[in-house]
């Protein structure tokens, strides 16, 4: 199960015991789940995100526009963009460096950050639009594999993951995979629903990931995934 806290990005800051220290701590955070908020006004914006649930269902529509990642000079340059949800906050992350992490530490950030073909490259929190969760982006190196086989990695490398349900999809002139599936933690003995999809770009493959700390979590942000989606385009190589 990938959930967890937004300070992946700390990585890059491992230079010594003391950071080294933190990093840790973030990338537990990552293994083990969200952190739920403290405090009444987090406790009411996990309320409001849980009940905005029930609504968002099966038909997520797109959610309002509040920015965009991918290009040239945002928050997280990939080799696509695409729109961000109103009030979600992107943060880019650097696996490379967490890597230069020694002992423990570089194993757990090399399972933490890399899953099946794809490292991860960018992460986009809910939490400041009262929501429990991350759109991920993660990205691999050029090669021949079509988007559907990158995919089926990427779900294949999720531990507790089943019940996958691929197909195609397509917005403007950009074709990818999209998959629906369910992960099983035997820790928490839960089930949570996530999405994900690939698009192959001449820079390589491109995963975007929606978890969410429980299935009505992921049910109330369906609609920042799907203005992702629906606004994704390719960058010129």
């Amino acid at each position: 199960m990938r959930r967890g806290v937004g300070n992946v990005g700390n990585a890059r800051n491992v230079r010594n015991v003391g950071k080294g220290l933190a990093l840790a701590a973030v990338l537990t955070g990552l293994l083990t789940g969200c952190a739920a908020p403290q405090g009444d006004a987090d406790t009411a914006a996990r309320t409001a995100g849980a009940s905005a649930g029930a609504s968002a269902g099966a038909t997520a529509k797109a959610a309002a526009r509040g920015g965009s990642v991918g290009a040239s000079g945002s928050a997280c340059e990939l080799p696509v963009t695409f729109d961000v949800a109103e009030f979600w906050k992107a943060k880019a992350v650097d696996a490379e460096e967490a890597s230069t992490a020694t002992g423990d530490l570089a194993g757990l950030a090399d399972a933490l950050l890399r899953q099946g073909p794809v490292t991860m490259a960018c992460e986009i929190d809910a939490k400041p639009a009262g929501k429990i969760g991350f759109l991920r982006v993660w990205t691999g190196e050029p090669g021949d594999a079509d988007a559907r086989t990158v995919l089926k990695g990427f779900v294949t490398a999720e531990k507790g993951a089943s019940k996958a349900v691929y197909r195609t999809f397509s917005s403007g002139d950009v074709t990818g995979a999209e998959v629906e599936y369910v992960t099983t933690s035997e820790l928490l003995e839960e089930t949570k629903t996530e999405h994900a999809l690939a698009v192959t770009t001449p820079r390589g493959p491109v995963v975007l990931h929606l978890g969410g700390m429980d299935t009505q979590e992921h049910e109330a942000m369906l609609p920042a995934y799907e203005l992702a989606k629906s606004t994704l385009h390719v960058n010129a190589a």
